[in-house]
């Protein structure tokens, strides 16, 4: 299948949908451009924090953004086949995308891509995930393809846990940069970017969630007051080195994990304060007990049937992020 058989439109839609990816703050660190021949993936240097000096964090949200729109065109029966870091001369250009015709469209690719759209960072206190014994072969499996470790941190885990997500905000008390980001990218309104504050727990619905990045405080009526205290399974991400080509495949497989999770009906909420700082990083080096890189942790779990979901965090036009050259 030739790139010129790809519509235009098509290949809009799904980046609209890979734009639907988390990154940190929701920053959106994402540019696209299509010219008719393959859509290209950049990292958006100007959309880089400055605590993220290497940009780890930022290539993160590329990657799951990459997932995100390979699962997209999947469901418009089209492959994207990836060819990751294609200019040695330009990091910044993350991937080259071309495609071709799939033969056959499942249900198990629809109801994926309909993920996309569902899923929410959930940063209230959930439930403990039912029937994690049987869904966790299944995550494995979906994990397979990509170079990511993945592990499930056993229950006596989490007072240490804890310890690291305490010190990981200790360590910052003072970093007036850091607290400067929050308060920039956390919104009392509904913004293009950023978190808005409808999204962010209050202090006391924070209280309740023992390990979770420390936002500026919002006030609103206390939420899932029946859930006393999280109990959530966290997972690790991990790999072999702290390379950018290991961060974007980071990416890749947390859109991967969100996803499958969003499919089975569990909420989650990806955490990457602890992989920061690095006494924090650390210690969850240690909980996972082999010689690898902590990138990203996940909470999984339960919200109470029969509420509202979060609230969907707004994403930047489509004009933004993406620039059609097609001649």
């Amino acid at each position: 299948m030739s790139a010129a058989m790809v519509a235009t439109e098509t290949v809009k839609d799904a980046v609209r949908a890979a734009c639907r990816a988390p990154s940190l703050h929701n920053i959106q660190p994402w540019r696209w451009v299509f010219d008719g021949t393959a859509l290209q993936l950049f990292l958006d240097s100007s959309r880089v924090l400055p605590t993220d000096r290497a940009g780890r964090e930022a290539i993160i949200g590329c990657g799951a953004a990459l997932d995100h729109l390979r699962v997209a065109m999947c469901s418009a029966a089209v492959r994207a086949d990836t060819d990751r870091f294609p200019n040695p001369n330009d990091l910044n250009h993350l991937a080259s995308i071309r495609f071709a015709r799939m033969g056959y469209v499942t249900d198990g690719h629809r109801r994926r891509a309909a993920a996309i759209w569902e899923r929410r960072s959930d940063r209230l206190p959930l439930q403990s995930p039912m029937d994690w014994e049987l869904f966790e072969p299944v995550l494995r499996n979906r994990l397979a393809p990509h170079d990511v470790h993945l592990d499930v941190l056993p229950e006596d885990t989490r007072p240490r846990l804890v310890q690291a997500s305490q010190l990981a905000e200790s360590l910052r008390l003072y970093d007036s940069t850091y607290h400067a980001e929050l308060r920039r990218w956390t919104v009392p309104f509904e913004e293009s970017s950023g978190i808005p504050y409808s999204a962010l727990a209050s202090a006391a619905e924070g209280d309740r969630v023992d390990v979770g990045r420390m936002f500026p405080a919002v006030h609103h009526t206390e939420r899932r007051v029946r859930v006393r205290e999280d109990e959530a399974t966290i997972v690790v991400l991990s790999t072999d080195s702290d390379t950018r080509a290991a961060a974007l495949t980071t990416g890749e497989a947390l859109s991967t994990v969100l996803l499958e999770c969003t499919m089975a009906g569990l909420a989650t909420c990806p955490l990457t304060h602890l992989t920061e700082v690095q006494a924090a990083r650390e210690i969850v080096e240690t909980l996972v007990g082999s010689d690898v890189v902590p990138q990203v942790l996940i909470r999984i779990g339960h919200a109470p049937a029969g509420e509202e979901p979060p609230s969907r965090t707004p994403r930047r036009s489509l004009d933004d992020v993406l620039e059609v050259a097609v001649g």
